[in-house]
C-alpha cells in the first residue's frame, strides 16, 4: 500500500512539474523519505526520480520547440559541476539552515511571479536574454540542489524568468533539460555520502516508472497556456513548494 501511494504521489508531482517546467522533487523528497531504506539512500533515489521526471518531459518540450540549446548550453554544465560538488558536501554542511532558505527564495519567488507581465523582447535580436545571470544561477543553484538532494529547477524557473530575461515556455522546457543532468550529477557526487545502503535503487525505480508518464502528459499541455497563465500557474506551484520545503526543514 505504501508503494501504491508512493507511486500514485510521484505521478502526480510529475504531471503538476511537466506542466510548468518543474520536477518538483522538494514536493516529492518526504513521501521518498518514508518508503526508502535511510534518509541518505532516499535522497539520492530521489535525484534519479527527478532525473527520469525532467529527461520524460524535456523530449515533449524538444519536440514542440520549446528548449533554447544556446542557453542550456551556458547553463547546463556549470549547474552540473556544482551539483556533483554540492552531492559530494551534501553530510557537511547544515541542511536545515539551507532548506529554509530554499522555502524562503520559493515563497518570495511566488509572489513576485504572481504579478508577472510578458517583458518587451523586441529590442535585440537575441530577446534580451542574460547568458551569464543563467550560467552563474545555475552553478549557485545547483550546488544547493547537490547540498539537500533536489534538482531545485523551482530556483531556477525565477532566476530565468525575472533575472536572465527567458520566455516562459521556453523557460519550462530548458530548465527541465538542465534539470535533468544536474540530477543525474547530484545523484554521483551524493554516492559517498549515501553509507553502506548506497542509492535505493529499488525505490528510484518505482518512483521513475510512475513519473514518467505524469511528466509526459503534463509537458503536453504547457503549449495550452498563455505566457500569463503558464507564469501564474509556476507562481501557485513555488507557493506550494516553498511550504513544502519548510515543512521538511522543521519536520
Amino acid at each position: 500500500m505504501e508503494l501504491a501511494l508512493f507511486c500514485l504521489w510521484c505521478f502526480l508531482v510529475a504531471l503538476a512539474g511537466g506542466l510548468v517546467g518543474l520536477v518538483l522533487g522538494n514536493i516529492r523528497l518526504p513521501a521518498t523519505l518514508l518508503v526508502a531504506g535511510s534518509a541518505a539512500a532516499g535522497t539520492g533515489a530521489n535525484l534519479l526520480i527527478s532525473a527520469a521526471a525532467a529527461a520524460t518531459a524535456a523530449i515533449a518540450h524538444i519536440r514542440a520547440g520549446r528548449i533554447s540549446w544556446r542557453l542550456f548550453a551556458w547553463m547546463a554544465p556549470p549547474s552540473v559541476a556544482f551539483a556533483f560538488l554540492g552531492g559530494y558536501l551534501s553530510g557537511v554542511l547544515p541542511r536545515t539552515a539551507l532548506l529554509l532558505v530554499i522555502s524562503a527564495v520559493l515563497l518570495y519567488s511566488a509572489f513576485d511571479l504572481s504579478r508577472w507581465t510578458p517583458p518587451d523582447r523586441s529590442a535585440t535580436t537575441t530577446g534580451g536574454v542574460d547568458y551569464r545571470v543563467a550560467a552563474v544561477s545555475g552553478a549557485f543553484i545547483g550546488l544547493l540542489g547537490g547540498v539537500v538532494g533536489l534538482i531545485l529547477g523551482s530556483l531556477r524557473m525565477p532566476a530565468l524568468l525575472k533575472l536572465a530575461n527567458v520566455a516562459p515556455a521556453q523557460a519550462a522546457g530548458t530548465n527541465l533539460a538542465v534539470g535533468f543532468w544536474v540530477g543525474v550529477a547530484g545523484a554521483i557526487g551524493h554516492l559517498p555520502s549515501s553509507g553502506v545502503g548506497g542509492v535505493d535503487l529499488r525505490i528510484a525505480a518505482y518512483g521513475a516508472a510512475a513519473s514518467v508518464p505524469g511528466a509526459l502528459l503534463g509537458s503536453r499541455l504547457t503549449g495550452r497556456l498563455s505566457e500569463v497563465q503558464l507564469v501564474r500557474a509556476i507562481a501557485a506551484v513555488l507557493f506550494v513548494a516553498g511550504i513544502a520545503t519548510a515543512a521538511e526543514a522543521l519536520a
